[in-house]
């Protein structure tokens, strides 16, 4: 403690994870290790191996003679039930027809995995195969096969359509005359940019538990960091009230966009229905990779016109996203980050247009910076290619055209506070940009910008007689460090070390609606909470002060365990006070910023690559990432996101590739899908520049989903750098820059 009875700042250091010592110990209770009262089925799908085919039969006679099994549900037994974020478009078992290789055709409730397994294998089903499409680009085509004939009538649509068509919604944004701006312009440059599905690779694979109580009530444990829009959805799947359904907090073993859903629910609930019991499901890794929600693949083609000097006058993007049979998993109905398509730059004229298309091919959803770093890769990689054109630096080309206070993006966006040219100029400086290379090392450098998400928070902070203080959140945390976060930031407000701050997580009966933790939410939103609620809880100590001692309640602050009087230095311990009462000060804060900020993060990578010129082989030396902050309020946690993110860009960047042909997942297990380790991982280098202006009193801003954004496109850059050749589909594998090798050798013969 401080002379003045004050604790050290809470805010500003590195504390343990809140988490943290249940997590390595084992004693965190997952979705999975939850035991509800009584005696509870376990509950596993039949799936289907073709990717477009008509249900002709199914027999469900075996299954259901077998010991052990309780209840086997198929189609018919739950048809009319559909599932979706925003499109209602994905059943909750595949009825009449089945759009993809794994869509759920029958699920069994046993009184173990192995005998719910084995009964589900003995499901016998009778298909008449449908002609089917893999490829979005035909998928839009005339001829093509419909993947949802009756996606017209279907609730929830971005927009209306005019009739059956595969693809379901295209947006449009920009700015000014892009044929004009491209007439006018001294070169124009073309590019087509792909990149491949990745799946999320969370530890913790999708699992879920329901039962129903003795009042008719849902009672439902999940992974989903979404509590409240899981509730929603899963009642409207189900077909009841939102308030039947009560999801209660587990720990969540990683997410990173993929946990925002409540797929499995309505099927337990139907099973559990069936069959007088709780029922449990939990994915396997097999089911993951050939079921789940990978990011979308997608296909960019940009045109970009540019002056000799480096200004660019017009940029065009079209993007075709690969939805997969379903798009029941996109919030919006839609892939926001595809407005990042013409990055931070100030470009007059601009167009992005971005169509998502139904294929027969495993459903697509959410993933960190969803469709932004398909966009960022496009974007940034067409930078480099027009700077070659003109002979310009991809630097200088990049400090010329970025975004400064006040100045338009190509979509119309204008912040305030910039300081993307010095973040910039803060990466270059770091990574030695401009220092000489050994033959076949290259350099390349990407950017990106972040906003973070607005919507509805609330928190609770209850200081008791007994000196206890509990944050009160409704967030369910995927494995940020949430939790740490907010502890800190109410330690912060009433002058105490974080571990005397107990978190409780309240299940979905405490209040009507919370946005959640995705898109960056916990930072801007849960913050402000928090703080709201301690300066509420200390408001009702200077009330209880004013009433007991005759204080001045203008006069007082909290300092640690006293409240204090600014003009005379009195203190006295709160709790005291609050023991003479016996009862607590609550203090509660409600915030709804849903407003456009005008704020954004900066992020610039720099990767350092060595290429070998025989195999192709892409060694990375060395990234540097350099960002944009508000106030950092645990360093070690803010450092961690950064890591964790940088990691996922070099697996999109340099091998992560779900691969499939004809609908069929082939990687089925992670000895088959690579993610990066230890061995792949250069020497990381972090520059975060002073802080500047955040949201909220605590002036912060979001980390977690800027790093992984630029870092494909910037070993794509490096790679050219190096060799002079130009890897435009994702991964960059040894294969494609041999490839790419080879054709510029060829065309120079």
């Amino acid at each position: 403690m401080n002379p003045d009875g004050d604790a050290p700042p809470a805010a500003g250091v590195s504390i343990p994870r809140t988490d943290g010592y249940e997590k390595v110990t084992g004693a965190a209770e997952y979705a999975a290790d939850v035991r509800p009262p009584g005696r509870w089925l376990w509950a596993k799908v039949l799936r289907s191996p073709l990717p477009h085919a008509r249900i002709v039969r199914i027999d469900v006679t075996r299954a259901r003679a077998q010991p052990g099994v309780h209840a086997v549900l198929t189609g018919a037994d739950v048809a009319g039930h559909l599932l979706g974020r925003r499109i209602k478009d994905a059943p909750v078992l595949a009825h009449d027809v089945v759009r993809f290789v794994g869509d759920p055709v029958a699920a069994v409730a046993a009184d173990d995995e192995e005998t719910a397994e084995r009964a589900a294998a003995l499901i016998d089903v009778t298909y008449e195969e449908l002609p089917a499409v893999y490829d979005p680009l035909e998928a839009m085509g005339p001829g093509a096969p419909l993947v949802h004939p009756g996606v017209a009538a279907y609730e929830g649509l971005p927009h209306p359509l005019d009739g059956p068509t595969n693809r379901f919604v295209r947006n449009e944004w920009g700015v000014g005359d892009v044929d004009a701006g491209l007439a006018a312009a001294d070169v124009v440059v073309e590019n087509t940019f792909t990149t491949a599905q990745m799946h999320q690779a969370y530890m913790e694979p999708n699992s879920c538990l329901v039962a129903l109580d003795d009042e008719e009530r849902v009672q439902v444990w999940a992974s989903s960091k979404i509590p409240y829009a899981a509730k929603s959805h899963a009642a409207y799947g189900i077909g009841i009230p939102p308030e039947r359904i009560r999801l209660l907090p587990v720990t969540i073993g990683g997410d990173f966009g993929a946990k925002g859903q409540a797929r499995y629910v309505p099927l337990c609930y139907f099973l559990a229905e069936a069959s007088g019991r709780a029922v449990r499901m939990v994915s396997d890794y097999t089911e993951e990779f050939m079921a789940a929600n990978p990011r979308h693949p997608a296909v960019l083609r940009v045109r970009t016109g540019v002056m000799r000097d480096g200004t660019i006058v017009a940029h065009e993007a079209d993007i075709v996203f690969d939805s997969g049979a379903y798009a029941g998993f996109l919030p919006g109905g839609f892939l926001p980050g595809a407005r990042a398509a013409t990055g931070p730059y100030r470009i007059p004229n601009a167009r992005i247009t971005a169509s998502h298309v139904y294929t027969n091919n495993v459903p697509r959803g959410y993933m960190r910076g969803p469709g932004r770093v398909q966009a960022v890769f496009s974007i940034e990689s067409q930078m480099d290619c027009v700077a070659e054109a003109i002979g310009m630096d991809p630097l200088e080309l990049r400090a010329k055209n970025l975004v400064r206070d006040g100045d338009a993006t190509g979509v119309g966006d204008r912040f305030h506070h910039v300081r993307g040219v010095e973040t910039l100029e803060a990466a270059a400086a770091a990574a030695d940009y401009g220092a000489r290379k050994a033959p076949h090392v290259g350099r390349g450098i990407a950017l990106t910008k972040q906003e973070a998400g607005g919507g509805i928070a609330h928190a609770s902070v209850t200081l008791g007689p007994d000196g206890s203080v509990v944050l009160s959140t409704p967030i369910f945390e995927q494995g940020s460090g949430t939790y740490t976060l907010l502890r800190q930031v109410v330690a912060e407000a009433l002058g105490l070390a974080p571990e005397r701050v107990r978190v409780e997580v309240w299940d979905t009966d405490a209040v009507e609606n919370d946005t959640g933790i995705s898109g960056d939410r916990g930072t801007r939103l849960g913050t402000q909470a928090a703080h709201g609620a301690s300066e509420a809880a200390k408001r009702e100590v200077y009330k209880l002060a004013a009433e007991l001692l005759g204080w001045p309640e203008e006069r007082l602050r909290v300092a640690g365990d006293d409240v204090v009087r600014d003009d005379t230095g009195e203190r006295h311990p709160w709790a005291s006070l609050l023991s003479r009462t016996g009862q607590p000060a609550v203090g509660t804060a409600d915030i709804e910023d849903e407003v456009d900020s005008g704020l954004t993060a900066f992020t610039v990578q720099i990767a350092e690559v060595s290429v070998d010129v025989e195999t192709g082989r892409v060694r990375l030396l060395r990234l540097t990432s350099a960002h944009d902050t508000g106030r950092i309020m645990n360093p070690q946690g803010h450092q961690g996101q950064i890591d964790g993110g940088v990691v996922q860009g070099v697996g999109y960047g340099m091998m992560e590739e779900l691969h499939s042909e004809n609908g069929r997942v082939s990687d089925l297990s992670f000895a088959d899908y690579k993610v990066p380790t230890i061995a792949d991982i250069p020497e990381l280098t972090t520059v975060l520049l002073e802080p500047g202006t955040g949201f909220g009193p605590l002036n912060v801003k979001s980390i977690g989903e800027t790093a992984n954004g630029p870092t494909a496109a910037a070993i794509a850059n490096a790679v050219f750098d190096a060799v002079g050749v130009r890897v435009r589909d994702l991964p960059v594998t040894a294969e494609r820059v041999r490839q790419a090798l080879e054709a510029s050798t060829a065309s120079r013969s």
